[in-house]
């Protein structure tokens, strides 16, 4: 069974990862003396809906040569669409999938964008 189908490359889940790899502050948290939080060090996953949270975790330690402190999945029903066209009213569904949060160690990241 194939665990992983696809990296999930969205706008919320880039800006994580991102926020974790450099948090910035500006100038007035500076003067404060604010302190960040720690990095999430979060990356997000589109797996196989019959996959538990160790079979999920085994295959991203494995795949990606990292350290896997926790995961959080998600499943996502197939919801049905219902429009109105020229021809008639038209029903449908859009597909269920299983979605999953992966957090690593404080040391480990994963590079997506190096094979591009």
């Amino acid at each position: 069974m194939n665990i992983i189908v696809k990296p999930l490359i969205s706008e919320k889940m880039t800006r994580l990862t991102e926020a974790a790899a450099e948090p910035k502050l500006n100038r007035i948290q500076r003067n404060k003396g604010i302190q960040l939080k720690p990095a999430n060090n979060r990356y997000g996953f589109i797996v196989d809906k019959r996959a538990n949270k160790i079979e999920i975790k085994n295959a991203v330690e494995k795949f990606y040569d990292v350290k896997v402190i926790d995961v959080n999945t998600m499943n996502y029903s197939g919801k049905s669409k219902n429009r109105y066209t020229k021809a008639g009213f038209i029903q449908g569904r859009t597909n269920a999938y299983k979605k999953a949060i992966v957090t690593l160690a404080p040391d480990n990241v994963i590079d997506f964008y190096s094979s591009i």
